[in-house]
């Protein structure tokens, strides 16, 4: 059994009652909008950290452990910060098993009749499917999106072994370890995020493939490849289209996704020097565009 705190501060203050309770024993502090869920529910758009980030006013949610008193807590951090006793309310949280609550949230997703992909908790609810072992982390790119979907259904269309394959914009890395599954020859993964090229080289080792995850730089910027996918978002896109087309042989193949379909035709406009692109299918709202390289203009 956990006990609970909650107050509401003005938002000058909030940042200062969070830092104060965690000081003073809470286990984990959150801050959020009292109106949450009514009418008067107040969108904030701010970069974290900043006073505008918060509501006028916040909801403080404090977690103490079952023998903690709450209201010691606060007393020590209102001296602390020499901030008044707000009106307070405690309660008490069940324990449970995080991790397993957290685990039920994740079920296997399906690609399509014969790729899926499971978390490392789960069975392979197919017989002979190709499997994408991935837990959720850090990066972007847990196959829920249909984003992500859409480039593993036309990796699973469209390639023929033997491929040298460019993911540009890895995330986590679950479209070059789909394409290593799936039969291309070499896979290069890179994104600019540290955190994800790690994220993919942990995602490629559970997946027994041999891909090679890196930051831009480390992508020689002559190599050309066979197919390059890149599933990020429409201005990137746009302003990528020069680098892609480099990074593509003549003939060579690309996917793109993360494009709104009212988009669309301005990512096919940017890449109309180099590829000749078309919807190849829409799913919620998203577009994946393909194509092939023309003319080496080199």
């Amino acid at each position: 059994m956990y006990r609970t705190l909650r107050f509401d501060a003005a938002a000058a203050e909030a940042e200062a009652w969070s830092d104060a309770l965690l000081a003073a024993g809470a286990l984990s502090v959150e801050l959020s909008d009292p109106q949450a869920g009514a009418d008067g529910e107040t969108p904030v758009y701010a970069e974290p950290g900043s006073e505008a980030a918060l509501w006028p006013v916040s909801r403080v949610s404090a977690l103490f452990a079952r023998d903690a008193d709450p209201h010691d807590a606060l007393r020590s951090a209102a001296a602390a910060i020499g901030l008044p006793l707000p009106a307070a309310e405690t309660g008490a949280v069940a324990e449970q098993d995080w991790v397993r609550a957290t685990q039920a949230q994740f079920a296997p997703i399906r690609i399509d009749d014969g790729l899926w992909i499971v978390p490392s908790w789960h069975a392979p609810p197919v017989p002979d499917a190709i499997v994408l072992r991935l837990d959720p982390g850090v990066a972007f790119g847990t196959g829920s999106h249909p984003t992500t979907r859409l480039c593993l259904q036309w990796l699973r269309a469209t390639l023929q072994g033997g491929e040298r394959v460019l993911d540009y914009g890895c995330g986590s890395g679950i479209l070059a370890i789909g394409a290593a599954r799936l039969g291309a020859g070499e896979v290069v993964g890179t994104d600019i995020d540290p955190q994800a090229v790690e994220a993919s080289r942990a995602n490629g080792r559970a997946n027994g493939v041999d891909v090679r995850f890196m930051l831009p730089g480390g992508v020689a910027s002559r190599d050309r490849y066979d197919v390059v996918v890149a599933n990020i978002l429409t201005n990137p896109l746009i302003l990528l289209a020069p680098a892609l087309a480099r990074a593509t042989r003549p003939g060579g193949r690309i996917a793109l996704s993360g494009i709104l379909a009212p988009q669309a035709d301005d990512v096919v406009a940017a890449y109309a020097p180099w590829f000749t692109l078309a919807r190849w299918r829409d799913a919620e709202g998203w577009v994946l565009l393909a194509g092939a390289r023309g003319r080496d203009t080199s």
